[in-house]
């Protein structure tokens, strides 16, 4: 500790590593602030799920809860923002470092926005990079003077699953750099319209053309899809007072820097600005890797079957390596052995183990590990895996109860089903504190 002379009396608070501190005589002090410790480190799977929270906290903000009541059959307790984040964790993967969350920015990417039973509206581009939906409107051409009427008679004439009533909206995102900070933001407007054919409304004062256009006799966008990300969604009013029915839709994205945040880099790089990841593995424990480490206690296996790993000799022929012993009636040679096993055909695979609390407060953490070599395949609406389910990459986070299946592929083989139910029992509904929270 020293005392502060000159300009740097002024200064109060931490600056840097140093922390300024004004006494009630007038004198300020300086003392270097103590390096914090025990800086959380996490396993790699629980990162690659972390560092996808903030980019989709942020995109979600940007939505500025216009996703309201977008995730039809909600159970109880279970929030628009959890639906989002369970919805796209893991399948949609984007990192972005904290520095870039700390800035206010996030990058727009294909995520499911909305979720429900009702037709999706479908999305084209076409050769002059316009968007164009599946909604027909005929010979109506849109234009400064069309009517909202106008817009509802054409949908409801040529399209068969609408009816007066309905809503369609329409959501505009764009991408940009900031030319200071090189931080990547993202601006996402929303414009509706309720199908009312006798609403002289002039459409364009209501909506914007840019995704109230016609374009070859359908509705689309009417601009080029550029460094930008855009959907239509249909809703409907159900027969309850709060039921909302929704089209399942994803953001279309055009983005020229989507990819460099998507890839092996990218996760590093996030996790890297979170604490990093712990690269320590539990030996004995099962579900750390599978590779062979060898021991001071585990001597080689010789000529005549003898296993350093058990003391035992003869039949249970040994290898040099804690763990693995030969099969019944081998010699000890380990390499033979390897490659006898690699070239054998996989008949079998062992089912998946699914581990984790099964009862949690807020959210839940979900492991799945599998024999090696094995590619895990799961789902988590009850309905049985398969090889073309969800692929597994990384901790499933749980916000609800739960039920998850998973299966093993291997050289073409499935295993069984590995089912486990995880029940939510009390507590809050956002993961890790507020949208885009990282810890």
């Amino acid at each position: 500790m020293g005392k502060a002379t000159g300009q740097s009396k002024n200064l109060r608070g931490k600056i840097g590593s140093m922390i300024y501190i004004q006494r009630k005589d007038g004198t300020t002090v300086v003392y270097e602030a103590k390096e914090k410790s025990g800086t959380p480190v996490r396993s790699e799977e629980q990162m690659r799920v972390r560092t996808q929270w903030s980019n989709l906290g942020a995109v979600y903000t940007q939505f500025h809860k216009t996703l309201k009541k977008g995730f039809e059959g909600l159970e109880a307790g279970m929030s628009d923002y959890n639906a989002f984040i369970q919805a796209n964790v893991g399948v949609c993967r984007v990192y972005i470092p904290k520095w870039i969350r700390l800035n206010g920015g996030c990058v727009l990417a294909p995520y499911l926005v909305t979720r429900g039973k009702m037709p999706s509206v479908s999305m084209t581009r076409n050769a002059g990079d316009v968007l164009v939906s599946n909604i027909g409107v005929g010979g109506l051409v849109i234009s400064d003077e069309t009517t909202v009427g106008e817009l509802s008679a054409a949908i409801l004439a040529y399209n068969d699953t609408w009816q007066e009533g309905d809503q369609l909206t329409f959501f505009y995102g764009t991408q940009s750099i900031d030319e200071v900070s090189g931080t990547p933001r993202a601006l996402i407007q929303g414009w509706k319209v309720v199908l009312d054919v006798t609403d002289d409304t002039v459409l364009w004062n209501e909506c914007s053309p840019i995704g109230f256009s016609t374009v070859d006799g359908y509705l689309g966008m009417g601009v080029a899809i550029s460094s930008a990300a855009a959907v239509w969604v249909h809703t409907r009013e159900g027969s309850g007072s709060s039921d909302l029915q929704v089209s399942t839709q994803y953001l279309y994205v055009d983005s020229a820097i989507l990819e460099s945040y998507q890839n092996e880099a990218a996760f590093q790089a996030s996790a890297d600005s979170y604490g990093g990841i712990n690269t320590e593995e539990a030996f004995l424990d099962p579900r750390s890797s599978g590779r062979r480490a060898s021991t001071g206690s585990a001597s080689a296996g010789n000529s005549n079957g003898s296993s350093g790993a058990n003391g035992s000799n003869g039949g249970n022929g040994g290898s040099g390596n804690t763990g693995s012993v030969t099969p019944s009636g081998g010699g000890g040679n380990e390499n033979q052995n390897q490659n006898q096993n690699e070239n054998q055909q996989t008949t079998t695979v062992a089912a998946p183990t699914i581990s984790g609390d099964t009862t949690f407060a807020d959210t839940g953490t979900v492991n799945i590990s599998a024999e090696s070599g094995a590619e895990i395949h799961y789902t988590l609406d009850g309905s049985t895996p398969t090889s073309a389910s969800a692929t597994y990459s990384g901790s499933i986070t749980l916000t609800d109860t739960t039920t998850v299946k998973a299966v093993a592929v291997k050289n073409g083989v499935t295993s069984a089903v590995a089912s486990k139910t995880f029940t939510k029992s009390a507590g809050g509904d956002t993961p890790g504190g507020a949208p885009g929270d990282v810890n």
